[in-house]
This record gives structure tokens, C-alpha cells and sequence, in this order.
């Protein structure tokens, strides 16, 4: 509904030259938001988010940007596939590091274990499909010149049939939720099509293979954040500890050498 007006005003000339290809590139980028989206929450029931996240925001750009090499024709070079893995090893290493990896083989308690692998598990499968709306989005974009603000807007319309069933089998609670947090709801509907609609006009206008990684500065302030907005109050101080120094180390030089490359 908030982005109705700025979509008419986007497709008034746009839509017309739409074709069958045009219709079925935006139907597919929006079921595999919709898969990825019921993915991500399917770890998260699975395991923890501080698992199931980072491993999932660290694999997807690391494979966009091979698939856009591959199938797009890009061309990284010694300096930005050295970014590339900058920036994915100080994702990684902020959240976590080499931690998950003794979590998984050597905790104590066996539910534990089973938690760790769980969220490794689901968080590759969620940045698998990262990768697959990166990639499709980029080409639709970057090859049939969709415009990313209709791309994005369909896609999401799309996903409104599939997730409806849910709220109507508990209208009460549906109805609670929107009248506690309404305002949430707005604001998330106005940032995140925001958020997205940049990346893809960031992609018309620089490699796919260099844009997908750099997105993940948003890691540095999420760990930021975290300690305001959910009250782990250690975190500033912890971003200056060794693992987390060399994570952002590894991220900020990641980006720089992309910029460059």
C-alpha cells in the first residue's frame, strides 16, 4: 500500500514493454525471497540466530559472487576476489569465527552440538538462496533493464497469496500483533523495500561480484547496534577484542579493495 504510488509512477512507462520473460524474472525472484524468507525462520526455530544469520549472510555473497563470475561474464581479479574473502572472513569472524566450528565438534552437551550444526546447516541453505536472488535480481536489472523499484514491488505482492493463509487461520492474533506493533510494521515497510531497491540500483551501476559482499558492512552495524536495540550492553566493548578487531579489520579492508580493484 506505502509503495503503491511510487510503483504506478515507476511502471506508467516501464510496464507497457513488459513481456512474458519480464513477468516470469519478477514471479521467480519473488518465490525464492519467499523460500529464503521461510528458510531463515525455519533455522531460527532450528537453532540460534547468532548461528543461523551470520553463516547464512557470510556464504550468500561469497557465492554471488562466484555465480557472477560464472554466469554473468564478470571479472573479479586478484584484488577483488581478495576483497571478496575479506569481507567474508570478517563477517564470520564477528560473529563468531572459529567458535562455531568447536561448537559444533566439541561441545559438552549433545543438544548443543545438534543446535550448531543445525544452525550451520540452515544458514548455508538460507545463503545458497540468498545467492539465487542475488544473481537473478542482478541479471534483471543489469540485462532486461527492470527497473528495481517494480522488481522488488512485485515480488513482494507476489509473496502476499502465500503468507495471507497464515495470518487468516489466527485472525485474533494476527489483529493483536498489528494493533501492538503496527508502527514496526510501517517503518519496516518503508525501510527494507528502501534498503533493497539501493542494492539493485547499485548493481545497474557496479559489478554484481562487488556490490552482493559489500553489503555485508551492514554486519558491522548490526554488532553495533546490537548492544542499544537488544540489550547486550558488552558488545561496543567487545568489537575491540582481538577477534572482533580482526573482523573488522578484514571487512573494512574487504570493501576497500573492491572499491579499488
Amino acid at each position: 500500500m506505502l509503495w503503491a504510488p511510487v510503483c504506478v509512477v515507476a511502471g506508467w512507462h516501464e510496464l507497457p514493454r513488459w513481456g512474458w520473460l519480464e513477468w516470469a524474472v519478477a514471479a521467480a525472484s519473488g518465490a525464492i525471497h519467499l523460500v529464503y524468507f521461510r528458510t531463515l525462520l525455519r533455522g531460527y526455530r532450528e537453532s540460534d540466530l547468532t548461528i543461523v544469520y551470520p553463516v547464512a549472510r557470510g556464504t550468500g555473497p561469497l557465492l554471488s559472487s562466484i555465480m557472477a563470475v560464472l554466469l554473468l561474464g564478470e571479472s573479479l581479479g586478484l584484488q577483488g576476489g581478495a576483497g571478496v574473502v575479506g569481507i567474508t572472513a570478517g563477517v564470520f569472524l564477528i560473529a563468531g569465527g572459529p567458535g562455531l566450528w568447536r561448537q559444533a565438534r566439541h561441545a559438552q552437551d549433545a543438544g548443543q552440538r545438534a543446535r550448531v550444526r543445525a544452525g550451520l546447516v540452515w544458514g548455508a541453505m538460507t545463503g545458497a538462496l540468498i545467492c539465487g536472488y542475488t544473481v537473478l535480481d542482478g541479471w534483471a536489472v543489469k540485462v532486461l533493464l527492470v527497473s528495481p523499484i517494480l522488481l522488488d514491488y512485485f515480488g513482494n505482492a507476489l509473496r502476499v497469496p502465500f503468507m495471507l493463509p497464515a495470518a487468516l487461520r489466527d485472525r485474533a492474533g494476527y489483529l493483536a500483533a498489528w494493533r501492538a506493533q503496527w508502527r514496526y510494521a510501517m517503518l519496516s515497510a518503508t525501510l527494507g523495500p528502501i534498503a533493497y531497491v539501493l542494492v539493485l540500483y547499485a548493481v545497474k551501476l557496479a559489478p554484481l561480484s562487488h556490490v552482493a559482499p559489500a553489503r555485508e558492512v551492514s554486519m558491522l552495524f548490526a554488532a553495533l547496534l546490537g548492544g542499544r536495540l537488544l540489550g547486550e550492553g558488552d558488545r561496543g566493548l567487545r568489537l575491540a577484542g582481538r577477534r572482533d578487531a580482526a573482523g573488522v579489520i578484514a571487512l573494512a579492508s574487504g570493501v576497500i579493495a573492491l572499491a579499488s580493484g
